[in-house]
């Protein structure tokens, strides 16, 4: 019996491959799905199933393809209605791969269809769970993505969570394994752990959902408080998830097209495509194509990506570090963005040398804000989110989440310099790169952002509530 978790950190997602005498199941497989196809070779074993956990909403799942190249069925719970053929399972059905059971646990309140898979051995023993985004390390699914398409409130999504792990997965020994969906860093939950893998009993003691005296009501109210409105392109997601998407062989072959500098501004202006530039923070900050979006591959690249572009439609013109172009068009397609036309042959370096427009970002070490904080006229916006702000900020700064930017221009100066910082400096340029597509230049970007604030002694403090006398 193997069992192999898959993690994809960029996404903090979990696939995982299963095998048993020369049978094998994948579930909630990435879009791109030779790995698994090569995996399965490796233990010279047949993929037999591909089973779905639910219809994902922070990536484009691999199922469809998967199951195209191999010819295994995709395996949902109940209340799945894909538009792709597929075996919609009951409530407690089972699956034979070699000698191990794959037993189907309906546990609906994240999602409708959303079930978690029991693993169980050859003598019939519960091995492990595969819980997709019902239970978490640390937290459950939120219960706030499926509200339309169930014709449920959030409220009584949660009351079905509440029911589901409590029927469910709670009555399950101490000893069976957790093997969630995703990790920390998921916008689909709130508190989860940095471990990927627990036992079933470490999370009834840790995990505040799986309290046992816990009523309903309490439940409820912790599972809904402080959810942060989901990233926009999640309903698209969903769509790709459920209707089906271009296979990602056709994605690659359009998106690793090269194309001279000549080409790539001929392409930009006739099909108004987002110029993303996926390099280091530092080298954009040095030199850049005008008005190109700055979201770089060694961050939270592809959740970035569907947080501020959102539309998986809009066509995408790449400029990557050489030899990292399918990578690039590769992590889009996760998030569903499968419209990327081309990348910079000979990236920043060709456009430079065929003499075309760039531009820079003033970027300044923190000990310069330091000195210019003695004006009580200088603006400082803090782009990091609100628990870290209300954590520790510099004092005087403005909060201007980067995933909100947006919302924000309207705050931003016009006939002065202001001041920009995140926590480490990438979404700060990020951000920078924003305003300055939107025709706003007069920033300045701290460099190494409020861990080198702190280093360099400048004053911050935690939050303070406004006084509600």
């Amino acid at each position: 019996m193997t069992i192999e978790q898959i993690y994809t950190g960029c996404l903090a997602q979990g696939a995982y491959y299963i095998e048993s005498m020369g049978e094998a199941a994948i579930i909630d497989p990435l879009r791109e799905v030779s790995p698994y196809i090569k995996r399965a070779a490796k233990d010279k074993a047949r993929i037999k199933y591909v089973f779905e956990t639910h219809f994902h909403a922070d990536f484009v799942s691999g199922h469809v393809t998967l199951s195209k190249q191999t010819g295994a069925p995709i395996i949902y719970g109940p209340n799945a209605d894909p538009s792709f053929e597929a075996h919609i399972a009951e409530d407690g059905e089972e699956f034979k791969i070699g000698d191990l059971t794959i037993k189907v646990l309906h546990t609906p309140g994240h999602t409708m269809e959303s079930t978690t898979y029991l693993l169980r051995d050859a003598k019939g023993k519960d091995i492990a769970i595969f819980s997709g985004d019902t239970l978490f390390l640390g937290d459950v699914g939120r219960p706030d993505l499926a509200q339309k398409a169930a014709h449920l409130t959030q409220e009584e999504l949660a009351g079905l969570l509440y029911d589901s792990l409590r029927e469910k997965i709670m009555p399950l020994a101490d000893d069976v394994t957790v093997y969630p969906a995703h990790g920390a860093g998921s916008a689909c939950g709130k508190n989860m752990m940095k471990e990927t893998v627990d036992t079933l009993g470490n999370q009834k003691k840790m995990n505040y959902a799986l309290r046992a005296d816990m009523t309903k009501e309490e439940f409820v109210k912790e599972v809904t408080e402080g959810l942060l409105p989901p990233p926009k392109y999640f309903p698209l997601n969903v769509k790709m998830n459920k209707e089906g998407y271009e296979d990602i062989g056709e994605v690659l072959k359009r998106g690793t097209r090269a194309l001279n500098p000549e080409e790539f501004e001929v392409l930009a202006n006739e099909t108004e495509a987002i110029v993303l530039d996926v390099r280091t923070q530092q080298d954009f900050v040095k030199g850049h194509i005008p008005r190109s979006i700055f979201i770089g591959l060694n961050g939270d690249f592809a959740p970035w990506v569907g947080a501020l572009i959102a539309d998986v439609t809009q066509s995408i013109l790449l400029v990557t570090p050489e030899g990292q172009e399918e990578e690039a068009v590769t992590r889009l397609s996760r998030v569903g963005f499968d419209h990327t036309l081309g990348y910079l042959k000979g990236g920043f370096d060709s456009w430079k040398k065929a003499g075309k427009e760039i531009d820079t970002i003033d970027s300044r070490p923190a000990q310069e804000l330091s000195k210019e904080l003695s004006d009580k006229n200088t603006t400082v916006f803090d782009v990091r989110k609100e628990s870290e702000y209300k954590s520790e900020h510099l004092v005087n700064a403005e909060n201007t989440p980067l995933d909100t930017l947006n919302e924000h221009l309207s705050e931003f100066p016009d006939d002065k310099p202001f001041y920009m910082h995140c926590a480490g400096g990438y979404r700060s340029v990020i951000a920078a790169s924003i305003l300055k597509s939107r025709g706003i230049h007069n920033l300045v970007d701290v460099g190494g952002g409020f861990d080198a604030i702190k280093a360099a002694g400048m004053e911050v403090t935690d939050y303070v509530c406004p006084s509600t006398l």
